[in-house]
Protein backbone atom coordinates (compact mmCIF):
# COMPACT_ATOMS: atom_id res chain seq x y z
CA UNK A 1 0.00 0.00 0.00
CA UNK A 2 2.86 2.39 0.91
CA UNK A 3 4.16 1.91 -2.21
CA UNK A 4 1.51 2.13 -4.54
CA UNK A 5 1.03 5.40 -2.82
CA UNK A 6 4.07 6.58 -3.25
CA UNK A 7 4.11 5.52 -6.98
CA UNK A 8 0.85 7.73 -7.49
CA UNK A 9 2.55 10.67 -5.70
CA UNK A 10 5.81 10.63 -8.23
CA UNK A 11 3.82 10.18 -10.42
CA UNK A 12 1.23 13.55 -9.74
CA UNK A 13 5.00 15.27 -8.94
CA UNK A 14 6.42 14.33 -12.16
CA UNK A 15 3.29 15.10 -14.64
CA UNK A 16 3.02 18.88 -12.84
CA UNK A 17 6.87 19.22 -12.64
CA UNK A 18 6.36 18.99 -16.68
CA UNK A 19 3.60 20.80 -17.25
CA UNK A 20 5.16 23.65 -15.17
CA UNK A 21 8.28 23.20 -17.68
CA UNK A 22 6.02 23.76 -20.56
CA UNK A 23 4.34 26.38 -19.28
CA UNK A 24 7.43 28.02 -18.43
CA UNK A 25 8.82 27.21 -22.00
CA UNK A 26 5.32 28.53 -23.26
CA UNK A 27 5.92 31.50 -22.03
CA UNK A 28 9.54 32.36 -22.86
CA UNK A 29 8.37 31.57 -26.68
CA UNK A 30 5.56 34.01 -26.44
CA UNK A 31 7.49 36.47 -25.31
CA UNK A 32 10.49 35.92 -27.50
CA UNK A 33 8.11 36.25 -30.83
CA UNK A 34 6.40 39.49 -29.78
CA UNK A 35 10.15 40.78 -29.53
CA UNK A 36 11.15 39.04 -32.50
CA UNK A 37 8.50 40.63 -34.76
CA UNK A 38 8.80 44.26 -33.27
CA UNK A 39 12.37 44.72 -32.59
CA UNK A 40 13.48 46.05 -36.18
CA UNK A 41 10.74 48.84 -35.39
CA UNK A 42 11.88 50.47 -32.51
CA UNK A 43 14.04 53.81 -32.10
CA UNK A 44 15.74 54.23 -29.26
CA UNK A 45 16.19 58.17 -29.63
CA UNK A 46 14.20 60.34 -30.85
CA UNK A 47 16.35 62.44 -33.04
CA UNK A 48 15.95 58.85 -35.09
CA UNK A 49 12.55 58.42 -35.83
CA UNK A 50 10.76 58.25 -38.67
CA UNK A 51 8.15 60.61 -39.54
CA UNK A 52 4.54 60.30 -39.00
CA UNK A 53 1.65 62.00 -39.51
CA UNK A 54 0.32 61.31 -35.83
CA UNK A 55 1.83 59.79 -32.72
CA UNK A 56 -0.15 57.75 -30.14
CA UNK A 57 1.04 58.72 -26.78
CA UNK A 58 -0.39 56.01 -24.18
CA UNK A 59 -1.67 57.71 -20.26
CA UNK A 60 -0.13 56.61 -17.59
CA UNK A 61 -0.23 57.83 -13.74
CA UNK A 62 1.41 61.84 -13.33
CA UNK A 63 2.37 60.65 -9.80
CA UNK A 64 3.81 57.29 -7.93
CA UNK A 65 2.09 55.33 -4.79
CA UNK A 66 5.06 57.71 -2.94
CA UNK A 67 3.68 60.62 -4.09
CA UNK A 68 6.49 61.27 -6.16
CA UNK A 69 6.19 62.46 -9.97
CA UNK A 70 6.08 59.22 -12.44
CA UNK A 71 9.05 58.63 -14.13
CA UNK A 72 7.64 57.11 -16.87
CA UNK A 73 4.89 59.76 -17.51
CA UNK A 74 7.62 62.32 -17.70
CA UNK A 75 9.66 60.13 -20.49
CA UNK A 76 6.75 60.04 -22.99
CA UNK A 77 5.69 64.19 -22.18
CA UNK A 78 9.16 65.01 -22.90
CA UNK A 79 9.16 62.66 -25.98
CA UNK A 80 5.69 63.95 -27.39
CA UNK A 81 6.83 67.05 -26.73
CA UNK A 82 10.10 66.65 -28.43
CA UNK A 83 8.60 64.90 -31.55
CA UNK A 84 6.23 67.74 -32.16
CA UNK A 85 8.90 70.81 -31.88
CA UNK A 86 11.41 68.61 -34.12
CA UNK A 87 8.70 68.32 -36.98
CA UNK A 88 8.14 64.34 -36.43
CA UNK A 89 4.61 64.20 -36.08
CA UNK A 90 2.36 66.62 -37.10
CA UNK A 91 -0.88 65.51 -34.44
CA UNK A 92 -0.40 63.94 -31.17
CA UNK A 93 -3.45 61.60 -29.69
CA UNK A 94 -3.31 61.42 -26.38
CA UNK A 95 -5.04 58.51 -25.12
CA UNK A 96 -5.60 57.39 -21.59
CA UNK A 97 -7.49 56.41 -18.28
CA UNK A 98 -10.97 58.67 -17.33
CA UNK A 99 -12.52 56.06 -15.68
CA UNK A 100 -13.80 58.42 -12.82
CA UNK A 101 -14.34 61.71 -12.16
CA UNK A 102 -11.45 62.50 -10.05
CA UNK A 103 -8.83 60.53 -12.57
CA UNK A 104 -8.07 61.98 -16.09
CA UNK A 105 -5.07 61.06 -17.78
CA UNK A 106 -5.45 62.63 -20.85
CA UNK A 107 -6.27 66.03 -19.47
CA UNK A 108 -3.69 65.76 -16.98
CA UNK A 109 -0.77 64.90 -20.22
CA UNK A 110 -2.53 67.73 -22.52
CA UNK A 111 -2.06 70.38 -19.67
CA UNK A 112 1.41 68.72 -19.98
CA UNK A 113 2.35 69.28 -22.97
CA UNK A 114 1.16 72.74 -23.18
CA UNK A 115 3.53 73.69 -20.85
CA UNK A 116 6.47 72.25 -23.21
CA UNK A 117 4.67 74.65 -25.79
CA UNK A 118 2.70 72.17 -27.77
CA UNK A 119 -0.02 73.66 -29.42
CA UNK A 120 -3.49 72.85 -28.56
CA UNK A 121 -4.85 72.35 -32.40
CA UNK A 122 -1.98 69.89 -32.49
CA UNK A 123 -3.37 67.69 -29.73
CA UNK A 124 -6.23 64.88 -29.80
CA UNK A 125 -7.63 63.66 -26.12
CA UNK A 126 -9.15 59.99 -25.97
CA UNK A 127 -10.96 59.60 -22.90
CA UNK A 128 -11.55 55.71 -23.02
CA UNK A 129 -7.69 54.78 -23.70
CA UNK A 130 -8.14 52.03 -20.56
CA UNK A 131 -5.19 49.80 -22.21
CA UNK A 132 -2.96 49.41 -24.59
CA UNK A 133 -5.55 47.04 -26.94
CA UNK A 134 -8.07 50.20 -26.50
CA UNK A 135 -6.00 52.54 -27.35
CA UNK A 136 -4.66 51.38 -30.39
CA UNK A 137 -8.36 49.63 -31.51
CA UNK A 138 -9.53 52.89 -30.90
CA UNK A 139 -7.17 54.85 -32.70
CA UNK A 140 -7.92 52.64 -35.94
CA UNK A 141 -12.11 52.37 -35.18
CA UNK A 142 -12.93 55.94 -33.94
CA UNK A 143 -10.25 58.28 -34.91
CA UNK A 144 -9.23 57.13 -38.27
CA UNK A 145 -5.22 56.32 -38.10
CA UNK A 146 -3.92 54.04 -40.58
CA UNK A 147 -0.26 55.45 -39.50
CA UNK A 148 1.37 56.01 -36.43
CA UNK A 149 4.44 56.70 -34.10
CA UNK A 150 3.70 54.95 -30.49
CA UNK A 151 5.19 56.82 -27.88
CA UNK A 152 6.14 55.07 -25.49
CA UNK A 153 9.37 53.12 -22.96
CA UNK A 154 11.02 50.50 -25.05
CA UNK A 155 9.82 47.71 -22.50
CA UNK A 156 6.34 48.60 -23.25
CA UNK A 157 6.64 49.19 -27.42
CA UNK A 158 6.93 45.70 -28.10
CA UNK A 159 3.71 44.63 -27.04
CA UNK A 160 2.01 47.77 -28.04
CA UNK A 161 3.77 47.52 -31.88
CA UNK A 162 2.62 43.72 -32.21
CA UNK A 163 -1.19 44.84 -31.28
CA UNK A 164 -0.90 47.66 -33.52
CA UNK A 165 0.33 45.47 -36.44
CA UNK A 166 -2.38 42.37 -35.61
CA UNK A 167 -5.53 45.57 -36.03
CA UNK A 168 -3.58 46.78 -39.36
CA UNK A 169 -2.12 49.51 -38.59
CA UNK A 170 0.94 50.52 -39.98
CA UNK A 171 3.34 51.46 -36.94
CA UNK A 172 6.87 52.10 -35.58
CA UNK A 173 7.92 52.81 -32.27
CA UNK A 174 10.18 55.94 -30.45
CA UNK A 175 11.39 54.74 -27.39
CA UNK A 176 10.66 57.76 -23.89
CA UNK A 177 13.45 58.33 -21.94
CA UNK A 178 14.06 56.11 -19.07
CA UNK A 179 15.75 56.22 -15.90
CA UNK A 180 16.47 53.52 -13.31
CA UNK A 181 14.37 53.48 -10.53
CA UNK A 182 13.52 50.96 -7.54
CA UNK A 183 10.57 48.65 -8.46
CA UNK A 184 11.21 49.01 -12.49
CA UNK A 185 11.64 45.19 -12.42
CA UNK A 186 8.34 44.47 -11.30
CA UNK A 187 7.22 46.50 -14.04
CA UNK A 188 9.29 44.80 -16.81
CA UNK A 189 8.06 41.63 -15.39
CA UNK A 190 4.50 42.47 -15.52
CA UNK A 191 5.35 43.21 -19.31
CA UNK A 192 6.07 39.47 -19.79
CA UNK A 193 3.73 38.13 -18.49
CA UNK A 194 1.12 40.98 -20.74
CA UNK A 195 2.67 39.92 -24.00
CA UNK A 196 1.54 36.18 -23.65
CA UNK A 197 -2.10 37.56 -22.21
CA UNK A 198 -1.92 39.55 -25.18
CA UNK A 199 -1.90 36.33 -27.88
CA UNK A 200 -4.59 35.38 -26.31
CA UNK A 201 -6.57 38.21 -26.29
CA UNK A 202 -5.44 38.54 -30.47
CA UNK A 203 -6.15 34.66 -31.10
CA UNK A 204 -8.12 33.07 -29.04
CA UNK A 205 -10.69 34.87 -27.15
CA UNK A 206 -11.20 37.93 -29.79
CA UNK A 207 -10.87 40.74 -27.38
CA UNK A 208 -12.80 43.86 -27.99
CA UNK A 209 -12.58 47.36 -26.65
CA UNK A 210 -14.34 48.35 -24.13
CA UNK A 211 -16.10 51.79 -25.40
CA UNK A 212 -15.89 52.69 -29.24
CA UNK A 213 -18.14 55.34 -30.76
CA UNK A 214 -18.59 57.24 -34.07
CA UNK A 215 -16.01 58.07 -36.17
CA UNK A 216 -13.78 61.06 -35.38
CA UNK A 217 -11.21 61.76 -37.95
CA UNK A 218 -8.48 63.57 -36.11
CA UNK A 219 -8.08 66.81 -37.59
CA UNK A 220 -4.09 67.39 -38.20
CA UNK A 221 -2.68 70.60 -39.23
CA UNK A 222 0.13 70.38 -41.50
CA UNK A 223 3.20 71.75 -40.14
CA UNK A 224 4.33 75.11 -41.16
CA UNK A 225 6.91 74.32 -43.70
CA UNK A 226 4.35 72.40 -45.45
CA UNK A 227 1.36 74.94 -44.90
CA UNK A 228 3.16 77.47 -46.64
CA UNK A 229 2.95 74.80 -49.55
CA UNK A 230 -0.83 73.94 -49.65
CA UNK A 231 -3.28 76.25 -50.85
CA UNK A 232 -6.22 78.09 -48.78
CA UNK A 233 -8.67 75.73 -47.49
CA UNK A 234 -6.89 72.30 -47.78
CA UNK A 235 -5.28 72.60 -44.30
CA UNK A 236 -6.66 70.12 -42.94
CA UNK A 237 -9.28 66.95 -42.49
CA UNK A 238 -12.46 67.82 -40.71
CA UNK A 239 -14.49 66.54 -38.36
CA UNK A 240 -12.21 65.60 -35.66
CA UNK A 241 -12.16 67.40 -31.95
CA UNK A 242 -9.38 68.30 -30.75
CA UNK A 243 -7.50 68.80 -27.45
CA UNK A 244 -8.57 72.95 -28.05
CA UNK A 245 -11.94 72.21 -28.33
CA UNK A 246 -11.78 69.91 -24.84
CA UNK A 247 -10.64 73.17 -23.61
CA UNK A 248 -12.88 75.28 -24.13
CA UNK A 249 -15.72 72.95 -23.12
CA UNK A 250 -14.25 72.86 -20.03
CA UNK A 251 -12.92 75.14 -17.09
CA UNK A 252 -9.10 75.00 -16.82
CA UNK A 253 -8.78 74.24 -13.74
CA UNK A 254 -12.11 71.50 -13.83
CA UNK A 255 -11.93 69.34 -17.44
CA UNK A 256 -14.52 66.92 -18.35
CA UNK A 257 -14.37 63.72 -16.96
CA UNK A 258 -17.20 61.83 -19.07
CA UNK A 259 -15.20 59.68 -21.03
CA UNK A 260 -16.50 59.19 -24.44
Amino acid sequence: MRLSLWTVCKGVLMTLGALALLALLLFVLANAYVLGRTVGRIEPVSAQCVREPVGIVFGTSHWTRSGSRNPHFEGRMEAAARLIHQGRVDHLLISGDNSTRYYNEPVTMWRDLRGRDVRDVDMTLDYAGFSTFDTLARARDVFGVKRALLITQDWHLPRALFIGEALGLEVRGCAAPERAEAGLWRLKLREWVARVATLGDLYLWGREPHFLGPLEPLDITPAERERLLLPPGMFSVSGASSAGDTARESATDSPSSTPR
